[in-house]
């Protein structure tokens, strides 16, 4: 588990470009027969890769919780990112095809994973949030999920959302998660860009070619930067930051946040004349 802290606006300003990598980057969360994963204190989310190759891969904070189990007091979102595999909850096996989202509950015990095909194996990303009761262990299929199309051609931002959990959809306590879909010749998320201060957000980039590349904005409104990401690299964004991005080529991204309140709709757009 690697740790990483709250960062200061005001000391954010001078940061240098491998300063900005080590705090805010997430550059190797999947690794093959591993689980890794990183807690962030910003609202103390917890990001995770799981790539199970043989022996199965289990949900397992060590002492990083000071709990019995990893969900003792915590929610999870797992989205599998690669081909179909299944995540077993205290005995129940539940299927997931690519960009398939399960959401498991506060109490549950063990959370295992594993490979259909071991050769050609699932990518689970896990997103997990603290939790004050439970909601049920349910699995939504992309199939499931109600599409909202926004963008044009004409401002490179065609893209399609699909909202896994929240309010209108699987229920959770604090913790937020969906999936944005760049078509061909689009590049552009989120710009206007905007900010939101009562919940943090983390960006996760796939379904990128080796030689794209997305570049990811964040920073306050007036005192932006910039990093390169690669594919299947993590963006840890602070309440205070914007997150925006623009790739070399278009790009599918899972966004997740957690924080003060639960609604999709809390933001604080910049006007461009404003982003500096």
């Amino acid at each position: 588990m690697d740790i990483r802290y709250a960062t200061n606006p005001t000391d954010f300003k001078q940061y240098t470009t491998e300063k900005l990598r080590d705090e805010f980057l997430v550059e190797s969360l999947f690794v093959e027969g591993e689980i890794n994963m990183v807690y962030s204190h910003y609202d103390r989310v917890v990001v995770g890769g799981a790539i199970p190759t043989g022996a199965e891969l289990k949900l397992d904070a060590g002492d990083t919780f000071r709990t019995e189990y990893f969900l003792e007091r915590r929610e999870v979102g797992i989205i599998n990112i690669g081909p179909k595999g299944k995540v077993v909850v205290d005995g129940e096996t539940y299927e997931l095809n690519k960009r398939d989202c399960l959401y498991v509950g506060l109490g549950h015990k063990e959370v295992t994973f594993h490979s259909e095909d071991n050769g050609s194996p699932a990518r689970f990303y896990i997103v997990s949030a603290p939790a004050h009761k439970q909601y049920p262990t349910k699995v939504l299929s992309i199939e499931d999920a109600v599409p909202v199309h926004l963008g044009t051609d004409a401002e490179s931002n065609r893209r399609t959302i699909y909202k896994y959990i929240h309010s209108e959809g699987l229920q959770s306590c604090q913790l937020m998660m969906g999936m944005t879909l760049l078509e061909p010749n689009n590049m552009w998320n989120t710009m206007p860009a905007h900010v939101h201060d009562r919940r943090m957000e983390v960006y996760l980039y796939f379904d990128m070619d080796e030689e794209s590349r997305v570049f990811h904005f964040m920073g306050e409104p007036q005192e932006t930067r910039h990093m390169l990401v690669k594919n299947e690299q993590v963006v840890l964004s602070p309440p205070w930051s914007i997150h925006s991005g623009v790739g070399t080529k278009n790009y599918t991204f899972i966004w997740a946040m957690a924080g003060e309140n639960y609604t999709f709709k809390d933001m604080d757009f910049i006007k461009m004349e404003d982003l500096k």
